[in-house]
């Protein structure tokens, strides 16, 4: 499973691109539990930097360029369960979130 992350860094916001193993269920939805597929990567601190910016507006376009995320499925950190509940819920689709949306291929990203 893989998610992107904009966090603020002092006076910046910095991307981030996660990969994670997908052992989740719904009595267990926190993403930032599951362990990192790379396990050479840092329990803390893993994922991949994709940039920085100035503002949070440009750091979403980055999110956006680089990963093909959707401006409509941004999240804030505390829903993201929710969403992952959902995609849980339905048996993990192949295609399609309960909005229609497509969900996002791992092949999708640089």
């Amino acid at each position: 499973m893989r998610y992107v992350e904009v966090r603020p860094a002092k006076a910046s916001y910095e991307v981030y691109l996660h990969a994670v193993e997908d052992v989740g269920s719904e009595s267990f939805l926190d993403l930032g539990e599951f362990p990192p597929l790379d396990p050479d990567e840092e329990a803390d601190e893993f994922g991949r930097f994709l940039g920085m910016a100035e503002d949070p507006l440009a750091a979403l376009i980055i999110a956006e360029d680089r990963t093909g995320a959707e401006r409509g499925r941004w999240v804030n950190e505390n829903v993201v369960q929710d969403e992952y509940r959902d995609f849980v819920r339905l048996s993990r689709p192949p295609k399609f979130s309960p909005e229609g949306l497509q969900w996002p291929r791992g092949s999708d990203v640089l």
